[in-house]
């Protein structure tokens, strides 16, 4: 049995530049790392430290494994700087990532803004794997700027798939942009889906999630139907260090992802 707190050495094989301040790691585990789309794991620089990231892979691939990192304090920093053929560690996966199961035979709504389309993103592998098990995917993303918008190499991909509508929009005009322009929020007040056999997953910034939670309930989703990614202070991955506790429910081990009806009574859950 492997041991939690021990990483698993990890080659980087590659690095993709995705915007300005964010690049994709492609890493090749020293074994296999299974993990389900949402799952965490907490990437080491040897020397230096530990952050938690979400993969934003196909599940379905656990020898590579891909982590989109934002250029954003200490670790994430040092990460950029790295050239391939660094080792780096991988510890887990944790907790229990996005609810599939319950997903299936749903149409699925997914939000994200900035670098929180890439959790998204190996969700997005997991139904695109599966189009006969679940309804029609709708992707609704944004970001500061058009060059700040992630995953663009991928955009016209996901546009061409059957059952599936991407629409991105950034926060302010642009030169040159002719998609949507306003906050992401806005590119839900035309939702043509039916609320009633829906299933909304987001992640993104805490100030998003919160003003998309709101949006989505005014629209008319019940707080069963809406699951946030709240990736915040996350430590240890076991529920041992007490630093992500939302109420009763530990990110790490309960989480990431979270059901809004489990936590819509606790006051802080949302910033």
């Amino acid at each position: 049995m492997s041991n939690a707190f021990v990483p698993v050495p990890a080659l980087l094989e590659d690095i993709v530049t995705e915007t300005p301040t964010i690049k994709t790691f492609v890493l090749r585990p020293e074994r296999p790392l299974p993990f389900k789309a949402g799952q965490f794991v907490q990437l080491e620089l040897p020397g230096l430290g530990e952050a938690p990231f979400t993969p934003s892979s196909d599940p379905r691939e656990p020898e590579r494994i891909e982590i989109t990192i934002l250029k954003t304090g200490l670790v994430t920093n040092a990460l950029h700087e790295l050239e391939p053929g660094a080792i780096l560690g991988l510890r887990g996966p944790f907790g229990k990532g996005y609810p599939v199961q319950k997903l299936a035979g749903h149409d699925v709504l997914v939000v994200g803004g900035g670098v929180g389309l890439a959790p998204l993103r190996a969700l997005l592998y997991h139904l695109y794997a599966e189009p006969d098990a679940y309804g029609r995917v709708s992707i609704r993303y944004g970001a500061r700027s058009p060059e700040e918008l992630c995953f663009q190499r991928q955009h016209e991909e996901w546009v061409a798939r059957e059952a599936v509508d991407f629409t991105p929009t950034i926060d302010r005009p642009a030169a040159g942009w002719k998609g949507h322009v306003g906050l992401v929020t806005t590119l839900l007040d035309d939702l043509d889906m039916d609320l009633e056999r829906t299933y909304a997953v987001s992640c993104g910034p805490e100030v998003m999630l919160k003003f998309v939670t709101w949006k989505l309930l005014d629209l008319g989703f019940a707080p069963e139907r809406i699951y946030l990614s709240m990736n915040r202070n996350m430590s240890c991955g076991m529920g041992i260090c007490g630093r992500c506790n939302i109420g009763t429910h530990y990110l790490c081990k309960d989480g990431p992802d979270l059901c809004y009806a489990d936590i819509k009574d606790i006051p802080y859950a949302l910033g």
